[in-house]
């Protein structure tokens, strides 16, 4: 394999599991050689829960970053492994890490993301690329999101305008012009995945809901569904972005509790018609194709109804455009992690609001 093979390696705000991926980019085409899913024990996803609502200690924080600094060289290593390839081949890991606190207001704005890169690095020989948020916030920017960059490289269309969602635990977009004259923009809308999965936790045991299956035993309440929508968030001007630290829970059983006897299947029902009508509505105009990518991609449920509410609009994954929608943004990471080492900017200064294109990432040599 030539030096042009890199490794992908993403953990989302649905803290659930690490996703690596083998891939190169030939002559600015993509090619996956191999992927690896590498879930998180229980007791870390607990331990990364209380860290994200501020409630580890700066012992639990650095060892929780060691811990996942060891995982993501583990998925690093298991992915070579099943691959058959060696690590000698393989120029660079670009590690997004895991992030447990995004604070992109005010004056002493950051994003964490743990899982120590030098780890990562020692443990599997390779270099890594991490820390590519940093960047983009010391330019005045939000440091997200981030895969926008990638989407606008290889997702555009020269005759048509075409939206690119990413459904993961908080959904993003990217609005791609067909008119090459508009650039490109995306933001975070808000709840994707996150607060169903939490809450089907909360009432199940349930890590997530598969396919939609309680969701579609409820129906959604629309008074509970409007107090929901009144956050200010989903008003707020782009440039924006959020995580868990507004979107948990606790903000959850928050608005719950001012709509008593409400079924648990109803507020599920529900969670889904948010986070599809709170991306509909802050869509720029209807694209006439919307692809969409994560975890919400395999929701059968929350596909159907981002169809009916977008009328005229061709509804389908990425994977019509040759990419399997679980692997997008490991892909991306990898793609961000080449542009580093190859000294070329990885954020869009519309999206973000940074002061201008940044060379984004920290390189970690082998």
């Amino acid at each position: 394999m030539s030096d042009d093979a890199y490794i992908g390696l993403m953990s989302g705000t649905s803290m659930d599991a690490i996703d690596a991926v083998l891939v190169s980019f030939p002559h600015d085409t993509i090619q996956i050689r191999a992927t690896h899913l590498h879930p998180y024990p229980d007791t870390l996803r607990m331990r990364l829960a209380r860290a994200a609502q501020n409630q580890g200690t700066p012992d639990e924080i650095g060892e929780l970053d060691h811990e996942m600094g060891a995982l993501f060289s583990e998925a690093a290593n298991a992915l070579l492994a099943e691959a058959n390839v060696p690590a000698n081949s393989i120029r660079a890991i670009g590690s997004h890490g895991q992030t447990v606190r995004h604070q992109p207001y005010g004056t002493a704005r950051f994003s964490m993301q743990i899982g120590d890169p030098s780890l990562i690095a020692e443990n599997t020989g390779i270099t890594t690329v991490a820390d590519f948020r940093r960047r983009d916030l010391a330019a005045g920017g939000q440091g997200a999101p981030l895969v926008p960059a990638f989407h606008a490289a290889y997702f555009g269309s020269d005759s048509e305008d075409r939206c690119i969602v990413n459904i993961g635990g908080i959904t993003n977009i990217s609005w791609l012009p067909g008119d090459k004259s508009k650039a490109a923009t995306g933001f975070d809308t808000g709840p994707g995945n996150a607060l169903m999965d939490d809450w089907c936790y909360d009432q199940t045991g349930r890590h997530y809901d598969e396919d939609g299956h309680w969701a579609k035993s409820g129906s959604c309440n629309e008074a509970l569904l409007s107090d929901m929508l009144s956050d200010a968030y989903f008003a707020q001007p782009t440039p924006k972005s959020t995580g868990r630290e507004r979107f948990n829970l606790n903000w959850l059983k928050t608005v719950i509790a001012r709509h008593p006897d409400i079924s648990p299947e109803d507020i599920q029902r529900t969670l889904l018609e948010l986070t599809v009508r709170s991306l509909v509505s802050q869509l720029p105009q209807a694209p006439a194709r919307l692809f969409v990518c994560g975890g919400g991609a395999l929701n059968t449920l929350l596909m159907t109804q981002l169809a009916e509410a977008l009328p005229g609009c061709t509804v389908e994954t990425t994977s019509a455009l040759g990419l399997d929608p679980e692997w997008v943004e490991g892909v991306a990471f990898a793609w961000l992690a080449k542009r580093c080492l190859d000294g070329l900017p990885g954020n869009l200064p519309e999206v973000t609001g940074a002061e201008g294109p940044r060379i984004l990432g920290a390189i970690y040599q082998a």
